[in-house]
């Protein structure tokens, strides 16, 4: 596996695919890199570099009992950057990984990035807050932390019905169920549990104001996970210039549900 160690000991697990210019993706909870595949796989073979990595506590990479927090996990992409020697990168993040590549701008700017794609991302602000009111009641995250507690495997397994829309028609195989879970299992349950106080309590405005590369929002107007009104739609009012587009239709995981559409908006965005 190809692996590197960050400066506080953690060892991180990343594929690097093709030849170009770059575009590194953050995965969504609990998943890891391989929700990528389908988008890599695309864009590396029309001429682009892709690099995936598994978060902190998820996947391949190390479980480190601390460090689940997005300062953390900015500094460890910056890392990756740095190692890779990554220039004129394309930041994008998914759910919450959309957090950690806003939080990297936020702390390390814009030197190396060339432009930032936003998909079903948590950001500006998921959580309700007193200047937030349309954010998620901290109470269902105080319910999903207790889920994984209870029973995690059957939680997650529960979790893919409104990830995935199927509780509102949407379509995916049973495939797709079986590996969705088995991903989620190979993390950590400390980090599964401290990444949902994580992007339940962290504040992004900030980040998204220092935020001066090409920016396109992608969000589903029917995300029962993280809501179109109180997150994509703002975080692209706050960034000058960005693009939103909205799917209509389509659940959390449009990766999956409607990755042809957005491996076409991932390329032409690429394109520009």
């Amino acid at each position: 596996m190809t692996t590197f160690l960050t400066r506080d000991g953690t060892e991180l697990y990343y594929k690097d695919w093709g030849s170009g210019k770059p575009v590194l993706f953050s995965h969504g909870w609990p998943l890891d890199a391989d929700m990528w595949e389908y988008q890599m796989q695309y864009l590396s073979s029309r001429g682009y570099r892709t690099i995936a990595f598994d978060r902190r506590g998820f996947g391949r990479s190390s479980q480190p009992w601390n460090g689940y927090d997005y300062d953390t996990f900015a500094d460890d992409i910056a890392q990756l950057i740095e190692h890779l020697d990554l220039r004129d990168v394309t930041l994008v993040g998914f759910s919450m990984g959309g957090g950690d590549v806003s939080r990297y701008i936020g702390r390390h700017g814009t030197g190396r990035v060339a432009k930032l794609a936003l998909l079903g991302a948590v950001t500006p602000i998921f959580g309700k807050t007193a200047d937030h009111p349309q954010g998620v009641d901290q109470a269902v995250f105080d319910g999903i932390k207790a889920g994984l507690l209870q029973d995690r495997a059957q939680f997650i397994a529960d979790f893919a019905a409104p990830f995935y829309g199927i509780n509102h028609g949407q379509q995916v195989s049973l495939g797709v169920l079986t590996q969705t879970l088995n991903i989620a299992l190979l993390a950590s349950l400390k980090g599964t549990i401290d990444c949902v106080t994580a992007f339940a309590g962290t504040d992004f405005r900030g980040d998204l104001a220092k935020v001066d590369v090409p920016t396109l929002v992608i969000h589903g107007d029917d995300d029962q996970i993280v809501p179109l009104e109180a997150t994509g739609k703002l975080a692209a009012e706050l960034i000058p210039g960005a693009e939103l587009k909205v799917y209509a239709g389509a659940p959390h995981g449009f990766a999956v549900t409607h990755a042809e559409q957005l491996n076409e908006d991932l390329l032409a965005f690429l394109a520009q």
